[in-house]
């Protein structure tokens, strides 16, 4: 069954100002396209945030007798990074692509529950803002103002009940809101993943809120059960980190899977095999869930003990790698299926989203290996190496998904020429921030979620580590990296936006093969305007010469 929704829009006003009917539009929007425009935005903005704190806590951790920061204001400063790296960019720019897009190619006129989206944005949005208030007024885990404590907690909670609110009108969206003929096996990969991701925040974040809710009380009351301040980072930390965070990386590795079949003008390989890829990603919200977390596998133990803890370890840590396995190979057989007609078509948003999948994969990589007790890696910086790796290599892919497709969102084809090299630096970026990292991690440097100002000191330690400095200093010029190829990018999107430039543009100018490239570019309001009928995966790619014959 598919149902098809639409939204009444507030008739323009003429008694006010174009500014102001503008913003009002914008602000009580039930455009899908306009809410996960808002939601990207916001996360690209943290993005350059997040990666100029990285810079300044390079600096702090490559000189520990350095001052650029209060080092009374230290603990608060690693955890706005933290929690802008999950919460202000992993989190927003997944959504926010996932709610402009998926409507679009399930065939529907508008998402599920628009007030609803939008709401969920303005929730997270007010969370965001109350937790880094907190922050900043020595409140966080560790804090020592009780209120301000308390607030962050709030604003956690309320970023929780935000995401929550837009992953359930995605998810519904993907099962309910499809035009006729759109079954669920002809569901484009992007719209499959989003729906994926949702279903993971779904069952993970009510857990969040959950610990939330319980920290909160003990801090409010007698703080006896929970460990006070400093005792939040146990039942709330694992939030920061992998595997958590990877559930934001799906509709990433989405947009790479989506980009393949287009970049080397061929059809997807084995769509049913791709799904069970894409799906098992999804085991990663399980972990979360279930807070399974295999960090107990050691070889080092009897044979009964051995296979107990290495049954929830395939599960949870070795399903997801299997799955980025799959949907890696599928892409590749896809890609040799398009070299066999020497066709392929190399874009900018192909080149960001593949960085970004490899990127990803070294993150669920890296999970696997801190689950391997013996390794010794819980409480390094190799934890930190790996978030860096799925928040930075998700953003890349998610970025790539923008460029692919700024037709429908802005009217406009982005210069690859351009944009390429931005791609390759940001990739750079990455590498240098979250490997040099992980490569102190292995050198046993300490890291992990920041809960008082001893964990800040060992963390700035360097001491017990052969050329320590050099590390912190290798990251901070990644994260520059990463923050100026960002920059590049929005300025060259801003460009594009306001030249006026391709106002004629086709439909289809970058020759997608899913059915959001059979509406206009820009995609009017309520995007389509008949609703069609879907008769494959691929409608638009039946419609060309070569799609018939393949």
């Amino acid at each position: 069954m598919t149902t098809i929704e639409t939204q009444p829009h507030a008739a323009e006003g003429g008694a006010v100002t174009a500014c102001v009917v503008g913003a009002a539009q914008w602000a009580t929007t039930t455009d899908h396209k306009r809410i996960g425009r808002l939601y990207a935005g916001v996360g690209l903005l943290s993005l350059i945030a997040a990666a100029t704190l990285g810079v300044v806590l390079g600096l702090e951790r490559a000189d520990d007798s350095a001052s650029l920061v209060d080092p009374d204001a230290l603990l608060q400063l690693f955890q706005s990074y933290r929690v802008a790296l999950v919460f202000a960019v992993a989190a927003p720019m997944s959504i926010g692509l996932s709610v402009a897009i998926t409507p679009l190619q399930l065939g529907a006129r508008s998402i599920a529950f628009p007030r609803l989206a939008l709401t969920g944005f303005y929730g997270w949005l007010g969370g965001l803002a109350l937790t880094m208030i907190a922050l900043g007024r020595n409140g966080g885990i560790g804090g020592g103002d009780g209120q301000a404590v308390e607030m962050y907690l709030v604003g956690l909670g309320l970023m929780a009940l935000g995401l929550l609110a837009t992953a359930g009108s995605v998810a519904t969206s993907v099962l309910t809101t499809r035009a006729p003929g759109m079954t669920m096996r002809r569901v484009p990969l992007f719209a499959w993943s989003s729906l994926i991701a949702a279903l993971g925040m779904l069952v993970a974040l009510p857990v969040l809120f959950g610990a939330i809710v319980y920290v909160y009380i003990d801090n409010h009351y007698a703080q006896l059960n929970f460990g006070g301040a400093e005792g939040i980072v146990a039942w709330i930390g694992w939030m920061f980190s992998v595997p958590a965070v990877l559930i934001f990386a799906i509709p990433a590795v989405g947009v790479a899977a989506e980009l393949f079949p287009v970049t080397f003008k061929h059809r997807q390989a084995l769509r049913g095999v791709m799904f069970a890829g894409l799906a098992l990603l999804g085991v990663v919200a399980l972990s979360t869930a279930t807070q399974q977390f295999v960090h107990d596998l050691s070889f080092d133990t009897d044979a009964t003990t051995f296979v107990k803890a290495a049954v929830p370890f395939v599960l949870f840590a070795g399903l997801p790698l299997l799955g980025l396995v799959i949907v890696l190979a599928l892409a590749l057989l896809t890609a040799r299926g398009g070299l066999a007609h020497g066709r392929p078509q190399l874009s900018a948003a192909f080149v960001f989203s593949l960085f970004g999948l490899l990127l990803i994969g070294v993150a669920i990589a890296a999970n696997v290996l801190i689950g391997i007790t013996d390794l010794e890696l819980i409480g390094t910086s190799f934890e930190e190496g790996a978030t860096l790796f799925a928040v930075y290599g998700s953003a890349l892919a998610l970025i790539g998904g923008l460029v692919l497709w700024a037709p429908k969102l802005w009217g406009r084809v982005l210069p690859n020429a351009a944009l390429i090299p931005l791609a390759l630096v940001g990739a750079l970026g990455v590498v240098l921030a979250g490997g040099s990292l992980m490569v102190a991690g292995v050198l046993d440097q300490p890291g992990g979620m920041p809960a008082s100002q001893a964990d800040v000191a060992a963390i700035l330690s360097t001491s017990q580590v052969s050329s320590g400095q050099v590390w912190p200093l290798i990251s901070l010029i990644g994260h520059a990296l990463v923050a100026l190829a960002v920059l590049a990018v929005g300025g060259l999107l801003v460009k594009a936006v306001l030249s006026g430039e391709g106002d004629d543009l086709a439909d289809n100018p970058v020759g997608g093969h899913t059915a959001e490239w059979g509406t206009a570019s820009p995609a009017p309001a309520h995007n389509y305007e008949y609703v069609q009928t879907v008769a494959s995966a691929e409608p638009q790619f039946d419609k060309t010469y070569e799609g018939s014959l393949s």
